[in-house]
């Protein structure tokens, strides 16, 4: 069963504070890491979750997040990044076993809180758009993990889930909001229900729900669609989103129309324009 594309506009901002994790990095600008597995492939970097058995979140696992999207949003190498999970699942969420002895440390509850928004922070502050290939269970931190991404797609077997009632817990509510409608939202926090891809795609929530093999192919096709644009262009549109989506209609078109004015001397307008007028494909440089 496949379910044609619906738009969806997304983005939020915070200032990015954290370096945490410096890593010494191969020759291919990326690194070996515990919990990821990163390759990067014409203009496109695919990230896999890949802390098994089911990609829950620690420590290292934050660290690392940050350190991976820091990396690939400066790569001029990558235009486009796919987020996905290895196994059955996209990322159970967070780790509980680190949880207590949080309460029991003077300090350790703002640290922790500190590198979880920061991770987040890190996929949404990315310059490259991020394509979401939600492969299984996005559970609570999982779930807004996928949140965080710019384009979601779903296989049939995946789903969504803020299971933090379940454990005493609260959170996610702001990431939940900017993808769900207002009664949705609230049915899937206060009721921890799972919500499955065909469900999603009905509630606009993700772009296209496909079979569990052609999931990660879906996204791709998107990714390279969008590495096939101008570089720059599409840094602004997502810096765009990013910053506008608090503002008054007038003051974000404002900022909008000032993207413009700073992209009219790129050179990968005037090649876009040059192309367009010499009926040709464009060669970006992202400059």
């Amino acid at each position: 069963m496949h379910y044609e594309p619906a738009a969806r506009a997304v983005g939020a901002i915070t200032p990015t504070i954290l370096q945490l994790l410096t890593i010494p990095r191969k020759d291919t600008g990326m690194a070996e890491y515990e919990c990821f597995k990163v390759d990067v492939a014409d203009f496109v970097a695919t990230v896999r979750l890949a802390r098994s058995p089911v990609n829950a979140q620690n420590r290292r696992f934050r660290e690392e997040l940050i350190t991976i999207f820091d990396v690939l949003s400066d790569r001029p190498d990558v235009r486009a990044i796919v987020l996905t999970g290895e196994g059955k699942t996209f990322s159970a969420g967070a780790d509980l076993k680190e949880r207590p002895g949080l309460s029991q440390e003077i300090g350790a509850y703002p640290r922790h809180n500190r590198i979880v928004r920061e991770s987040f922070n890190a996929v949404m502050e990315c310059e490259k758009p991020v394509v979401a290939a939600i492969n299984g269970a996005a559970i609570g931190a999982g779930c807004v993990l996928a949140l965080c991404c710019d384009i979601l797609v779903a296989s049939e077997v995946a789903y969504l889930a803020m299971t933090e009632v379940d454990v005493g817990l609260a959170g996610g509510v702001s990431h939940v909001r900017r993808f769900f409608r207002e009664s949705d939202a609230r049915l899937l926090i206060y009721t921890a229900r799972r919500m499955s891809g065909p469900e999603l795609y009905r509630m606009g929530v993700v772009s296209e729900c496909v079979s569990a093999d052609a999931l990660l192919e879906t996204a791709q096709r998107i990714a390279h669609e969008i590495a096939a644009k101008s570089p720059s262009a599409v840094r602004a549109a997502k810096r765009s989103f990013n910053v506008t989506e608090d503002m008054p209609l007038r003051e974000g078109y404002r900022f909008e129309q000032s993207q413009t004015v700073a992209l009219a001397s790129t050179e990968d307008t005037k090649e876009a324009q040059r192309a367009f007028a010499e009926k040709r494909q464009p060669v970006f440089r992202g400059g």
